[in-house]
């Protein structure tokens, strides 16, 4: 568990965590000489059943972003202020930050009360009950470095706080220092912010690298493992001139997703806001700049608070809940802190009444109220859920089974989303068949692409064959129909039929063109014509181009090689498809470029690939 240390410049931080663990953090020459903390110190208190971790923050404005990046992850902080000189401007500022961070507990710590009399000192507790309600109960203690004094109470209750971290999650942890050890290798040091790592574990850096853990050293002491709330040093097999690493980046037990641009925000003023400006963020160890839009009012003042966008400029690794701090366009003023409530938010439409409801509603929501409201209206990708969630795959299963949520392969939805995407995919074949009565229907391929184009595919290609299974769809010769939507002959046209069926047998089943059996059977052109249509919508013929037929039987033969090919050699070609068949290059032209037009092939320059081998399908 890690404790933070904030407050003042020159306000014995430091001395009080030497008083309490026996280490000095201002571990830079620098901060030696100048006798203030600059960048993180770190100190370790061991316990009986634990390891007390603190983080001495710098006090000087100048080093504000060194203290935002201890804070990520951070559930107590102690504020120090010395007895003689009362609350100072980075006392209140660090307030201001610890409070917008909704640390879960400050503890006033009063320092240096060898300095000060017993008045002054109460007079300073009054003065911190007042300053902010988070402090209104607290327990403030009274303590000198130099005598002793309070040292062994405070050391008491800090060693009683419960651990409140999430060891549960998946680990996902924060770089904030990158070194090279001799005999070693590279080590990174930062703050787990859930899960837990031990040596030998793979994990992923920002960028989608692997590196495997080859030593641990938590909360300053060598282990085997380390765990969420934990000061963390990992000994990472990572080559520094191969991978960059960098302050703010992370490492993840799970895959990363694609850092986000644009996020959803609960935000609480410290000063007023308007409508739009431009923002410093500060998230963890990582640092940029970007743009806030207030969604649901037009202006905010100190106290109040919003749901808010941000636009920024570097993306970052966020997750639902992580926090964050705003400041000015100079970077002189913190001007809010902010809650992540959605990451990836949706560009358009971003103040409707719709969007703000689903705002309104993430903010309050516990993790399966969530999991629905994400599932709503649309599929969403596991990982995606597994990420912004921050859990297992087991942990996510177990709600979606509580919310009777569906997982197919790689999309999870609800009863409601596939119900509008069945009712859209007959609505488009009722279409079709409205606009086309002389065609039997629609292949796989060509429907999705009417009914659910921004759909995920092979989900959608699920519902179909469960509609199929269902029988509220039918499939003829790999066409798509619904159940009452027949074409048939007529008695003559039967006659007819057999007459048509022994002259493409005369032809070794070749291709015929309408005139052609129009002449050899002494019909007329037109009456032929028409027939042959007729007989390509009832699935008996097809035509290649126009007034040029091919038996269906011997399309589908003609499918089954070429899809022998493909999956021989990846494609195949008007030269290689004219040798196999033996026919002239303008029909086997005229083959192909069906094949494509359907959707069963897809070309690529020369070569044709396979795009949709359901259409022809018995």
């Amino acid at each position: 568990m890690i404790i933070v240390t904030s407050g003042h410049v020159d306000h014995g931080k430091t001395a009080l965590l030497q008083a309490l663990t026996g280490t000095d953090t201002a571990h830079l020459p620098e901060e030696k000489q100048r006798g203030m903390t600059i960048d993180l110190g770190y100190a370790y208190l061991p316990l009986q059943d634990k390891i007390l971790g603190f983080i001495d923050v710098p006090g000087h404005e100048k080093f504000l972003v060194n203290m935002l990046a201890g804070l990520g992850g951070i559930h107590y902080a102690m504020l120090i202020i010395a007895a003689d000189e009362g609350f100072q401007p980075q006392t209140r500022e660090h307030l201001t930050i610890l409070r917008l961070l909704q640390i879960e507990q400050i503890i006033p710590v009063i320092s240096k009360a060898d300095r000060a009399d017993t008045a002054q000192i109460d007079q300073l507790k009054q003065i911190i009950r007042q300053s902010d309600p988070y402090l209104a109960q607290a327990p403030i203690f009274v303590t000198s470095a130099k005598s002793g004094q309070g040292i062994d109470e405070l050391r008491d209750y800090l060693a009683a706080l419960p651990n409140l971290s999430d060891s549960t999650k998946p680990f996902r942890y924060a770089i904030d220092r990158i070194f090279t050890i001799k005999g070693a290798g590279t080590v990174v040091t930062g703050t787990a912010f859930g899960g837990n790592v031990e040596i030998e574990d793979e994990l992923y850096l920002s960028g989608g690298e692997k590196v495997r853990i080859k030593n641990i050293h938590a909360q300053n002491q060598q282990n085997t493992h380390g765990s969420a709330g934990q000061r963390l040093a990992l000994n990472i097999n990572a080559d520094l001139d191969r991978i960059s690493i960098e302050r703010g980046d992370w490492l993840f037990s799970q895959k990363p997703s694609t850092p986000t641009e644009r996020i959803s925000i609960r935000i609480s003023a410290e000063t007023e806001l308007n409508e739009n400006q431009p923002v410093h963020i500060y998230h963890a160890a990582a640092r940029t700049t970007g743009k806030l839009s207030l969604l649901n009012v037009k202006t905010l003042t100190a106290g109040q608070q919003a749901v808010a966008e941000l636009i920024l400029d570097k993306p970052l690794f966020l997750v639902y809940g992580d926090k964050l701090i705003l400041r000015s366009a100079d970077a002189k003023q913190v001007i809010g802190g902010a809650k992540v409530i959605e990451i990836n938010s949706q560009k358009r439409h971003k103040r409707s009444e719709e969007r703000l409801d689903l705002l309104q509603k993430l903010q309050y929501a516990d993790q399966r109220e969530r999991i629905s409201l994400y599932l709503q209206s649309k599929a969403v990708s596991i990982q995606t859920l597994l990420w912004t969630e921050q859990l297992k795959e087991n942990q996510l299963r177990e709600i979606l089974q509580q919310n009777r949520e569906v997982c197919y392969q790689e999309w999870c939805f609800n009863a409601d989303y596939q119900h509008k995407q069945n009712q859209a995919i007959l609505a488009a074949l009722e279409n079709y068949h409205m606009q086309h009565q002389d065609q039997l229907g629609l292949g796989k391929a060509r429907l999705y692409r009417i009914a659910a184009v921004n759909q995920p595919e092979k989900l959608i290609y699920h519902f179909i064959d469960l509609l199929l299974e269902q029988g509220k769809l039918q499939q003829t010769r790999g066409w798509l129909h619904l159940p009452e939507h027949r074409i048939h002959f007529s008695e003559q046209e039967l006659i007819l039929w057999q007459q048509v069926t022994e002259e493409f047998n005369k032809q070794n089943k070749g291709a015929l063109w309408v005139r052609d059996l129009a002449a050899l059977l002494g019909k007329e052109e037109a009456l032929m014509r028409n027939f042959l249509y007729k007989a390509g919508k009832l699935g008996y013929l097809i035509p290649i181009v126009k007034d040029r037929f091919f038996l269906t039987e011997t399309i589908y033969a003609y499918a089954a090689l070429i899809k022998k090919i493909i999956e021989e050699q990846g494609y195949v070609s008007v030269n290689q498809l004219r040798d196999e068949l033996q026919f002239g290059r303008k029909l086997t032209v005229q083959l192909i470029e069906y094949f494509d037009r359907c959707g069963f092939l897809r070309r690529k320059g020369n070569m044709h690939t396979l795009r949709d081998g359901d259409i022809f399908e018995s």
